[in-house]
Formats: C-alpha cells, structure tokens, sequence
C-alpha cells in the first residue's frame, strides 16, 4: 500500500534530498508504511532507506538525519487511512441517545486503537486484529486506552452487542505480558455491571498486573433522547456509595503500593461523600474520565491564590463579571469564587450554574453545555463586562458548541463580551481578575 505526500516542509531533510508532493511513499527501510504510527515508528531512525512512487515509477532515497529531527513529511489526513468506526452497539453508548438535526460528526463512533496511543482515546478492542495487536507489542506502542466495562466475556457481549466483544479481552492479557501500560474504564450501569460484577471486574484487572496502571468506574451517562434503547436507569445515592466501597476494597486489598481504581467525581457527588483530596489520586491517570478533576481544580487555584504575584495583586478598578458552569461543579466553582471575593472586594461575580435542557437534567456537566441553554437561562444585557464560560464547551476548530453555535454568537446575543476559560486552577483565577497568561 502507497501513501500520498500532500506536501513536504521546506527544509526538511525529505525536501533536501527531492522529495515531493504527490509522490507515494511505499516503505521506510524495508518497512511498509500503512499509516501514522507504521510512519512515525520507522521514520525516527537516523539513516532512512525510502521508496518511493513518483508517476508510476519506483524510485528509491537515502535519507539521513539526527534522530529526533521530523523528516518532513506531510499526508492528506493525519492517520493517513479511513478513520475506523465503532462496530459495537452498547447499551449505554451517549452518542445513541443524541436528539436528531445535530452535525454529522457528532454521530461517528471512535473505536481506533491508533487515536489511543496518539490522543489517548478509549477503544474497546473489538476492531482490533491479530496482526495490529502484534503491531502494538512490536513497536511497543503504549500507552493503551481500553474500555473494559466488565471482564465477564459473555456479559460484555451483551452490554455492547457484539458476540466478539468478549473474546477481545483476550488482548489485555497479551499487552499485559508484554509489558504494554494500559489504562481501563468501566462505565457502569446500575443492576448491570456494578454491585459484584464491579468486584470481579476490578479483581480480574488487578490480576493482570503492573501493566494495568488505572481503572476508572465511571457512571452511564443518560439523556432525554432515549429511545427504544436498553432500559437503563441513574445511580442513586446508595448505589454511588457502594461504587466508591468497591473501588476501596480493591485498593485496600491490592499488593500494589499506589492505588490503582478510582471512582469518578460524579460518583462522590451522586453520594454525598466528601470528594478526596489531591493525594488520593497520585499523579492523576484518569482526569479524562471525570476522575479526580475537582481536586486538581482546588489544589491549583489554592496554589495560584497563595503564590507571591497575586499575594500581592491589587485589582486597581472594580470588575463585574459572570460565569458559567455546570451543575455539577456549581460547589466547588462558588467555594473558589467566594474566596477569591474575601481578597479582592471589588471584584463582583455571579455565577450561573446551566441546567441542560437539551440533554435532560441528568446531564449535569460543563462539556456538554449548549450555546442555547447558555442564551436561554442568562439574562442578556445584565452579565457585567465579560462572560466566562469554560473552554470544554468549545468542541471544533476551538470556538463551535455542541449546537454549532459559535462565541461570538454567544457574545451577540447575550450583549456582553465572552471568553473561554480552561479548566485550571490559575487560569480560572486570572479570568476572574481580567488577566491573561
């Protein structure tokens, strides 16, 4: 299989030694090249034998280069072949439990073992072959984002509706023996796969060994946009708390000298416990899943608010202002608010925590917040000089809402000027003021 060339950086060491585009790249030391990784593996080498096609006919390339230099090549899209589709029908899956009219490619199903390694997506393993998991043990490509659910082989064939589903757990035990670090989620459903289908599962993980480095419990996520889907229903409280027992247990009776499960915010939340602080979560895994975020956020902006620049920062006019926020994080965005109030007195907030009509009010998180509920639930001409909103919100090309509106629609609509604000500690704390880093 060729590649095509769409172009080739000026300077590189391709362009130096002829290279162009449109030529069809076809192996690197011997190497076919079928996509990203077979070229970002083979192409770190310090002395590269290329072939090439060039108008049909084959041509052959010295290269060399120092070994951390790019070679310089560029491809018509990034994995350099078709994006592969999810071909499993999971009884949780959000992306089926989306309303009708939105954008095209909020409707694709990600299941690319390539995107985990490069962007730490999670794959469930049941696109992968033989030949790709050996790819992955050869190149050790690690590490590797799995989403597990359950180590039952025939209920993971039910709960994502594919009969191979199971038989793909198989691959965790030979990245295990090979040393390939994976990191696992389980999105739990009530009466599905928590209570001692949840024990089993993180015990079945934790016997793998030093290769598993975390699993993450993370609650079903359910919108009003179900239908004719599986019956699935919310963690209540007492079930969120036995969540947070299970992932406790297994820590406690791991021989392992870090803790390796870890329960979502949410689930603390949803129980009414205490959230854990920063020392619970080590060196954070999982913060893509939700876990240990609301720590992260505290100790950060504690840690800005006591830093030397603004111990000493005086806001020299006063500053009003709004934020948006999730429900679910309202609590812990008015705590650092109010804090922030006791130093700079004035410095005036009003903080609007969203609720999310468009997907149901069980959906309680900031990234999932559209453009229209935003618009609906603030009153426009009243927000002060500037808007915060987070920047999880924005989802293509940096300034596109799930609804495909955009800031600047927000901004006009609202008649105030908006601005995006990571999710971090010192970050929020300098939008508060009105800086920027």
């Amino acid at each position: 299989m060729a590649v095509k060339i769409k172009a080739v950086l000026p300077g590189s060491p391709a362009e130096k030694r002829g290279i162009r585009a449109e030529d069809e790249l076809i192996s690197i030391n011997g190497h076919e090249i079928n996509d990203v990784l077979d070229y970002i593996f083979y192409a770190e080498d310090e002395n590269l034998h290329l072939e090439y096609e060039r108008a049909g006919r084959i041509k052959k390339k010295k290269i060399k280069k120092a070994e951390d230099e790019d070679l310089g090549l560029e491809f018509e899209t990034y994995l350099m072949d078709r994006h592969r589709a999810c071909k499993n029908k999971c009884i949780f899956c959000f992306i089926d439990q989306l309303p009708k009219g939105m954008r095209k490619s909020l409707y694709f199903k990600d299941d690319d073992s390539r995107l985990s390694f490069l962007f730490g997506n999670y794959i469930t393993l049941t696109n992968l072959t033989d030949a790709e998991a050996d790819r992955i043990v050869k190149m050790r490509i690690s590490p590797i984002n799995v989403s597990v659910h359950t180590m039952r082989p025939q209920l993971r064939n039910e709960m994502m509706g594919n009969p191979l589903a199971g038989e793909s757990l198989g691959y965790l035990e030979t990245f295990a023996k090979a040393g390939i670090d994976l990191n696992t989620q389980l999105v739990l459903c009530p009466g599905v796969n928590d209570g001692p289908e949840l024990d089993y599962s993180l015990e079945a993980l934790d016997r793998l060994g030093s290769s598993i480095k975390s699993i993450a419990a993370v609650p079903v996520g359910l919108s009003d946009h179900r239908q004719n889907l599986y019956d699935l229903k919310a963690f209540n409280s007492q079930e969120a708390a036995a969540v947070i027992d299970s992932v406790d247990r297994l820590n406690n009776n791991s021989q392992r000298e870090e803790k390796i499960a870890f329960a979502a915010d949410e689930f603390y939340l949803l129980a009414e416990q205490t959230m854990p602080g920063p020392e619970y979560y080590g060196s954070y895994p999982q913060l893509e899943n939700g876990v240990g975020l609301w720590a992260l956020l505290k100790e950060e902006f504690y840690e800005a608010l006591n830093s030397e620049f603004f111990s000493e920062y005086e806001l020299e006019k006063d500053r009003e202002i709004s934020l948006v926020t999730g429900q679910a994080a309202f609590p812990l965005i008015a705590d650092l608010v109010d804090e922030s109030l006791k130093k700079w007195h004035n410095l005036r907030v009003k903080i609007y925590p969203v609720k999310n009509d468009f997907f149901g009010h069980g959906v309680n998180v900031a990234g999932l917040l559209t453009g229209r509920d935003i618009i609906n639930q603030l009153p426009a001409g009243q927000l002060g000089q500037e808007l915060l909103v987070p920047e999880i919100i924005l989802r293509h090309a940096g300034d596109i809402l799930l609804d495909d509106l955009t800031l600047e629609d927000l901004s006009s609509r609202l008649a105030v000027k908006v601005r995006a604000v990571e999710v971090e500690g010192q970050e929020l704390l300098s939008a508060l003021l009105g800086l920027k880093l």
